[in-house]
């Protein structure tokens, strides 16, 4: 699949989930203020950086699709995972704010007051969520986006928070004291805080050029055919939307430049076949000799 039209299928996705967490923060902001719920609220703004995060994901893919130019000849690509970087950089921040908040609140607990109405929009939202959540990691994988499978994790967290607010709110109506919001109030700052590190990690290692696939696959690939003697060197980094893979291969010296060329060639599509259709490869051709 084409790349470019790769980034146009995420920007309609980012666009529609956009929608759907803003109206989800919206409601919940909204029941968080009027029945004076910290909880609620946090959970709120969990929502609305779920769609903060979409606002800067456009802007990365904005950015991640223009196309290779002199100054960037491997393209534009690592713009989609700063942009997740940027994404954990947010959620770490609300994270913080929400727990200083709940912890003020800690020591100066106020009643809520819940309504049946209140507990019906919020589980409305949860079936939202939940609903976004999957729809966005299978997108993600398919279209192999970084920036929808993170948001999709940060969205699935949110589902977490949203059941767990469901459950105090049920436990304050059941007669446990207030200060149980404030607890839950941590608890949606730890799975903000633990997306945030999810996002950050797996966009990190990326930028790292951590290896993207296992070296025992493609050296097993490589050697299967009879004219390579050896393969050694071999390094992958990228992601499943721009993959790159090099490595250095040993044949006999009298191989003729044609049938090397072909040689390398058929690896390549053998490569392309069984790992990833649009892999970019590179590779290094010595001279096999037997005494060494």
């Amino acid at each position: 699949m084409d790349i470019m039209d790769n980034y146009k299928k995420v920007k309609k996705v980012l666009w529609i989930i956009l929608i759907a967490n803003m109206i989800v923060a919206l409601i919940k902001v909204s029941i968080g203020t009027i029945i004076n719920s910290t909880s609620i609220m946090a959970d709120g703004f969990h929502s609305l950086a779920d769609g903060s995060s979409n606002i800067v994901g456009l802007i990365g893919i904005h950015f991640a699709s223009k196309p290779v130019d002199e100054d960037h000849p491997y393209g534009h690509g690592k713009f989609e995972m700063l942009t997740g970087l940027f994404i954990a950089g947010m959620l770490f921040m609300i994270g913080i704010k929400i727990m200083v908040d709940a912890l003020s609140r800690f020591f100066n607990p106020t009643p809520l007051q819940i309504s049946l109405q209140s507990l019906l929009l919020l589980l409305f939202t949860l079936c939202i969520n939940i609903f976004v959540s999957q729809v966005e990691y299978h997108m993600g994988k398919k279209l192999y986006s970084q920036i929808l499978i993170s948001d999709s994790i940060h969205t699935r967290s949110d589902v977490y928070v949203s059941a767990g607010v469901l459950f105090t709110l049920l436990c304050i109506i059941l007669g446990l004291p207030p200060v149980i919001d404030s607890i839950a109030s941590l608890i949606v700052a730890v799975f903000i805080l633990h997306g945030a590190y999810e996002i950050f990690r797996d966009n990190s290692c990326i930028l790292l050029d951590q290896a993207a696939v296992d070296t025992c696959e493609i050296r097993n690939i490589v050697m299967s055919f009879d004219l390579v003697k050896d393969a050694h060197n071999i390094r992958s980094r990228g992601s499943q939307n721009e993959l790159f893979i090099d490595m250095h291969i040993m044949t006999e010296p009298t191989l003729s430049v044609e049938k090397s060329h072909k040689l390398m060639h058929n690896i390549e599509e053998k490569i392309q076949e069984e790992i990833k259709n649009n892999v970019e490869i590179i590779i290094h051709l010595e001279p096999y000799n037997k005494q060494k």
